[in-house]
Formats: structure tokens, C-alpha cells, sequence
């Protein structure tokens, strides 16, 4: 598994006493800073910022795109002549009228052809400015900042060319031109095409040996589940962290306690939800747009990342040692 090394992160573990309150980024004061973690409301600041400062290009996909401030932020980025192009999901009943408000700002737009027999979506959630990125959980819904979620700003140029490829592929897609990349093995992966995520979760957990800490909005992959299990049976402490009003979760929740890994629900707050989708196996950091379940990781289209930075570890051991206490017992 090529892993991420030499990166600068920090996340911000004040205040976690409180599950509800908004955490913001801070900046790791080191010389480097190639890679950055943002969570929950915070990363909307993030992407006002990369939208703003564009000055080349502008790449979105979006599986909810309804935030009118954003749309009115892209349409902005045309007017002062950067390249703009938008790909939604045609499923979310919100993104129509962002689409409308796109075309009549002049930004490129495109609907996803989703494969409806199978009841795909494209879940991905992903922005391209310049020379940098940001993907994760956090879709750009009217209360999206509510919840729970994570998102991985890189300016690391192997991850970001590889994310506009297969922007570049979702693109031509979309605009009825099928150009699938090939399977690839490295930090950044997708599923369907593919089943790149898969591989690097099961990569990931096969190899953790002494620690997995996850929060996961739904997880129902029986094999997912399986190797949890044999995670905690052959000596690694793993803890999983759900979110409660997913009624998906209730078995998932029972066969992992069956199996004597410790799990909690995450104690959401009102109309929030813990939507995030991430692991720590060991020293691996993997997080992105796809739940732990069938679609997830063999239907819908989804994108995923993974860094080994040991900054970026401890940051989030550190907060999921604190979301685990507030989840009590």
C-alpha cells in the first residue's frame, strides 16, 4: 500500500467535551503544509477559501450540491474568468435548482449518469482548485454543516492529478463519451468503476495490528463486519463509533458487539447526524465519501483518500478519543 509520508496536518481537539460544537482547522506551524484535515462547519470555510482564490480552474462532483452561497461563489469564479465545471447527482431533488442557478451563471454543469437498475448514485464529494484539493464526507447541503463529517485538503501532486483524472473521466461520462481509468493502487481511490475502495479498506485492515478506530455513518458490509471481528481477535483494539438513527446500523451494532468489539453509538445532535467515513488502522488514516455497505463499496460511485502522516494520526486518535468518551457507555 504506497502510503502518504513527509505531510504536515492539524486538526483542531478543543472543545470535544461538547460533540455538537464546531471544531476549526488549525495550520501545523511546519515549513510544509501538503496536506490538511478539516472537519465538520469548518470545511466550508476551506472551500469558500479554494474557490475564491482560484485563478485557473474549478472542479466540483458533488452528490448534494444545494448551498446557494456556494453556487453563487463558482458563478463569481466565471465571472472573473476561471474554468468552472460542475458534476451532480441526478437523484438529490435539491440539486435541480442549483443546476438552473449554474447555467444562468454561465458555469459548465453535468448530471452523472447514474445506473438506476442498480439504484447507484454518485456519491463523491470532491473540489479541484489550481493545484489542490479537498475530498471527504461532506456533502454542500442547506445543513450540511451540522453534522459530523471530515474532509482532507492535499496539495500533493500525485493525489491531485489523479483526482482530475477522474474528474476528467466523470466528465466525459457524463457529457456521453465513457472513458473509465484503469485500476490503480495508491493513496486516492475510487469504486464504480472499480473497486479501488474495497481494496484499500480491506488492504487497511488486514494489516492493523494494534489499533482500529472508526466512525462510520453506516456500516452494514458483511465483510467489512467480518474483518473487524478478526481485527479484535487477533489482538487489535478496535472501537467503532455509529451513528444511531441509521436503523441500518442496529445489526451491524450486534454482530460487532457478538463479536467483542467495542462499539457506541455517536451521540448525535438534534437534526445532525454523524456522517463521516473513516478509519485509523494503525498508522493509516483512510477517509472519503463511501459508507461501509454494498453500495458503498460495489455500487455507487465514490472517492475515498488515505494518509500515513503521523501528525494527521495522532489528530484524529486524539478526537476519536474524545467522541468515544462523550459516547459514554
Amino acid at each position: 500500500m504506497v502510503r502518504v509520508v513527509c505531510l504536515l496536518i492539524s486538526l483542531s481537539l478543543v472543545g470535544c467535551s461538547n460533540p455538537a460544537q464546531t471544531l476549526p482547522s488549525l495550520i501545523h506551524s511546519g515549513a510544509s503544509q501538503a496536506v490538511r484535515l478539516w472537519q465538520d462547519a469548518s470545511i466550508f470555510a476551506l472551500v469558500r477559501d479554494l474557490i475564491g482564490s482560484a485563478h485557473v480552474r474549478v472542479m466540483v462532483e458533488m452528490y448534494e450540491l444545494e448551498r446557494a452561497d456556494l453556487v453563487r461563489e463558482l458563478g463569481e469564479a466565471v465571472g472573473r474568468g476561471v474554468n468552472v465545471r460542475v458534476i451532480t447527482d441526478p437523484t438529490v431533488t435539491g440539486n435541480r435548482n442549483s443546476t438552473a442557478a449554474l447555467d444562468s451563471l454561465g458555469v459548465s454543469e453535468r448530471v452523472y449518469p447514474v445506473d438506476d437498475r442498480r439504484h447507484q448514485i454518485d456519491h463523491v464529494k470532491l473540489l479541484i482548485a489550481d493545484g489542490e484539493a479537498a475530498i471527504g464526507g461532506m456533502n454542500w447541503g442547506r445543513h450540511s454543516d451540522r453534522n459530523h463529517d471530515y474532509v482532507l485538503q492535499t496539495r500533493v501532486n500525485v493525489d491531485v492529478e489523479r483526482l482530475v483524472r477522474i474528474f476528467e473521466q466523470d466528465w466525459s461520462l457524463a457529457g456521453g463519451h465513457p472513458a473509465p481509468l484503469p485500476v490503480a493502487v495508491g493513496d486516492v481511490a475510487q469504486t464504480a468503476p472499480g473497486a479501488e475502495i474495497r481494496a484499500m479498506l480491506a488492504t487497511a485492515l488486514v494489516h492493523a495490528m494494534r489499533r482500529v478506530l472508526a466512525e462510520v455513518y453506516t456500516l452494514t458490509d458483511p465483510e467489512v463486519i467480518a474483518e473487524l471481528v478478526e481485527a479484535h481477535r487477533r489482538g487489535a483494539a478496535v472501537r467503532v463509533l455509529l451513528d444511531p438513527h441509521q436503523p441500518y446500523n442496529q445489526h451491524g451494532y450486534e454482530v460487532l458487539r457478538a463479536g467483542g468489539v467495542e462499539v457506541r453509538w455517536y451521540p448525535v445532535p438534534r437534526e445532525a447526524k454523524l456522517h463521516a467515513k473513516i478509519g485509523l488502522f494503525d498508522g493509516v488514516l483512510v477517509l472519503g465519501s463511501a459508507n461501509w455497505t454494498l453500495s458503498g463499496l460495489g455500487v455507487n460511485h465514490e472517492l475515498d483518500i488515505e494518509t500515513g502522516d503521523p501528525v494527521a494520526v495522532e489528530a484524529y486518535a486524539t478526537r476519536f478519543a474524545a467522541d468515544w468518551t462523550n459516547a459514554g457507555g
